[in-house]
């Protein structure tokens, strides 16, 4: 096997869908450089790379909900609305109630759990498709966002809006840069070398062929690089401004999540509903319990996601949330996910989420008008599909054509009972 190949295969993974997330990569590099180029320097400048985390960290939290939504096959148009509705019950709560604004948090995710647990019910133990529950839902909620804020803005006290405008703080001797933000690019790039070293004794113990060391040394090489540069650029802001507070609690999720879908038999289980809900059913997959936590898990983060974004602006208003699902269902698509479920990871939606969102920012800092901004990012998820079709013509792993094969005529024969179709064996890949 050649070297490219080696690379190719080892970098990110082998399986198609961390195929598709390494083209994304190389698609986020490319608009990176591109704005770069285009705004003189001023994408990579600390106070940019800052507020596009402050500014987009909500939908990329949507994005990790959608995600296994997505994986398991169904699909949420509520949570914009969901948002919305969370942020105004929050915000009446504190600010006519005197609730103190850590209650607040912990009622702002009740809510969004139970908004979740109703929706949930209907797909899971009624039998109601998502689309429908969550479109009812998107119509209801909005509505209810109109009705408890009677169409006003509601303003929040200075302590939540740590959670969406905040930062690390500044603490030990001056050296120039925060120093916390500092501590935690350390430990990352800690993490990074300690999971690669991991890793390959895992494969050694299992008697597997280990990666080839020159392959682990450019994955670490350029892991622990990016780690640098972007700690670095957040660590030397303006005074008073770092890593924001709601960057650290996506990263968090995202660690979560990762672990979540990847290690667990809940996560699997996720996948192999997406995959084959029925054979998991057989298999002893409870559908119905995925079904309804896939739908409530989405809500709880679309009540964070709320919440944050009321904490940012200051205020609740009648327009929060609107187009967000919008927003986390591109993310999640172009991440490399598929419209028929059992394939994506979360890693692969945050990559997704960060082109669009830093599409929109170097469109925004190149003065182009928001109009403008709609029809070149409704262009970009069109090519996208047109590449993924034409890899599908010539052979290559497209979402597009894996969507499309069960509908094709040469259909290949029925598996038998306790035999892994070809589809299913590269879904379990993924997923794992």
């Amino acid at each position: 096997m050649s070297r490219y190949q080696d690379l190719k295969k080892n970098l990110f993974g082998g399986t198609a869908s961390n195929a598709r997330q390494f083209g994304m990569i190389f698609t986020l590099v490319a608009i990176i450089l591109l704005f770069q180029v285009l705004t003189d320097g001023l994408t990579l400048t600390s106070g940019n790379l800052i507020a596009v985390v402050s500014q987009y960290s909500y939908i990329l939290i949507l994005a990790i909900g959608m995600l296994m939504v997505i994986v398991a096959g169904h699909i949420d148009l509520s949570v914009g609305s969901v948002a919305a509705f969370t942020g105004i019950v929050v915000a009446k709560a504190m600010h006519q109630h005197d609730v103190p604004w850590q209650a607040a948090i912990v009622l702002g995710l009740l809510v969004g759990a139970a908004i979740g647990a109703w929706q949930g019910f209907w797909v899971a133990y009624v039998g109601v498709p998502a689309f429908i529950v969550t479109l009812g839902g998107m119509l209801l909620f909005r509505g209810g966002n109109q009705f408890i804020g009677n169409a006003d803005t509601v303003p929040v006290p200075e302590g939540f809006r740590t959670i969406g405008a905040g930062f690390l703080p500044e603490v030990g001797p001056s050296t120039g840069y925060n120093n916390l933000t500092l501590l935690l690019g350390l430990a990352a790039c800690a993490a990074v070398v300690w999971r690669e070293w991991r890793a390959r004794q895992i494969r050694q113990e299992m008697g597997a062929e280990p990666t080839p060391p020159w392959v682990s040394g450019v994955r670490l090489a350029v892991m622990v690089g990016v780690i640098i540069f972007a700690t670095l650029r957040f660590a030397g802001g303006r005074v008073g401004t770092s890593l924001p507070v709601s960057g650290i609690i996506l990263a968090v999720l995202v660690i979560a999540y990762s672990f979540y879908t990847r290690n667990t038999a809940g996560g699997r289980h996720i996948y192999a509903v997406g995959g084959n809900a029925r054979a998991a059913e057989l298999s002893g997959v409870k559908l119905q319990r995925v079904n309804f936590f896939v739908m409530m898990n989405m809500s709880v983060l679309a009540a964070l996601a709320g919440m944050i974004f009321v904490a940012r602006s200051a205020a609740s208003g009648p327009q929060d949330g609107l187009s967000w699902e919008l927003d986390a269902i591109a993310a999640v698509f172009i991440g490399g996910a598929a419209v028929s479920g059992g394939l994506g990871t979360i890693s692969g939606s945050i990559v997704g989420g960060l082109v669009m969102a830093l599409l929109n920012n170097g469109l925004q800092l190149e003065g182009v008008g928001s109009d403008m901004v709609q029809i070149i990012k409704g262009l970009v998820l069109l090519l996208a599909a047109a590449l993924d079709v034409y890899n599908n013509s010539q052979g290559r792993f497209s979402v597009i054509g894996s969507i499309m094969r069960p509908f094709r005529r040469e259909e290949p024969a029925p598996v038998t009972a306790g035999t892994d179709s070809p589809r299913e064996t590269d879904k379990a890949s993924a997923a794992g």
